[in-house]
C-alpha cells in the first residue's frame, strides 16, 4: 500500500527520492524546502541493522541554488530493525543523519574539476538524494549492534542466550592442563586399589 505523503512545502518528489529544482533557475539565493515522507526505496544500512525498505523516510530538507550548483541540507529521519550482534535478539531503533551535499551543474567549475562519484550532479533539472542517504545512513549506523550496551550475549559452548540463564557456565579445564588431568584420572583408579584415598 501506497505511503500518504505529508508534503508542507514547495519542493516536489519525482521519484523517492528525486527533487525537482527547475524553479530554482540557477539563481543563486532561490531556495525551497522539503518536508515529506516517502518509502525507502531500498534497503540502506549495514549487515546487522537498516533501514528497510518500504519504510518511512521523514525528509526535512532546504534546497538552495548556489553559484556552482544545488546546496540540500537537512535531516532525514527514519525507523531501523536489525538484530544484536551479541545474543541475535531483534532490535528496533531510529536513525537520523544530517546531509549537507552539493549538486553540480552540468558545465560548472565543480563538475569539471571533480570525480565523477566527489560530488552529485544536475541531472535534467533534477537532483537525487538517494546515494548521499545511503552514504550517511551507512556512515552513522553502528557495525556491531547491540540490545543494550551490557547484553552478556551467548554462551560460546552451546549457544545459550546468557541473559535468560546468567548462572550458565560450562566446567573446562585449561588445555595447557587438559594431558595432566588424563594422567591423573588414569592413575586413580589404580590408587583405590591400593587402598589410598
Amino acid at each position: 500500500m501506497a505511503r500518504q505523503h505529508s508534503r508542507t512545502a514547495h519542493g516536489r518528489l519525482t521519484a523517492p527520492l528525486a527533487i525537482d529544482i527547475a524553479r530554482l533557475g540557477r539563481r543563486p539565493g532561490a531556495m525551497f524546502t522539503v518536508q515529506d515522507t516517502v518509502d525507502s526505496p531500498t534497503r540502506i544500512g549495514v549487515e546487522l541493522i537498516a533501514i528497510q525498505r518500504g519504510a518511512p523516510l521523514a525528509l526535512d530538507l532546504r534546497v538552495e541554488s548556489v553559484s556552482e550548483g544545488v546546496l540540500v541540507t537537512g535531516t532525514v529521519t527514519a525507523p531501523t530493525t536489525g538484530e544484536c550482534s551479541r545474543c541475535l535478539t531483534a532490535i528496533q531503533g531510529r536513525v537520523q543523519v544530517a546531509l549537507t551535499e552539493l549538486f553540480a551543474y552540468p558545465g560548472s567549475t565543480t563538475a569539471a574539476t571533480t570525480e565523477e562519484d566527489e560530488v552529485g550532479h544536475v541531472v535534467d533539472e533534477k537532483i537525487d538524494l538517494e546515494q548521499s542517504i545511503i552514504d550517511a545512513v551507512g556512515l552513522e549506523l553502528p557495525f556491531s549492534p547491540v540490545c543494550r550496551p551490557d547484553c552478556p550475549g551467548l554462551c560460546p559452548q552451546c549457544g545459550v542466550v546468557l541473559d535468560t540463564d546468567p548462572d550458565h557456565h560450562h566446567d573446562q579445564i585449561d588445555p595447557r592442563w587438559a594431558k595432566l588431568a588424563d594422567i591423573v584420572t588414569a592413575q586413580r583408579p589404580d590408587a583405590a586399589d591400593r587402598g589410598e584415598r
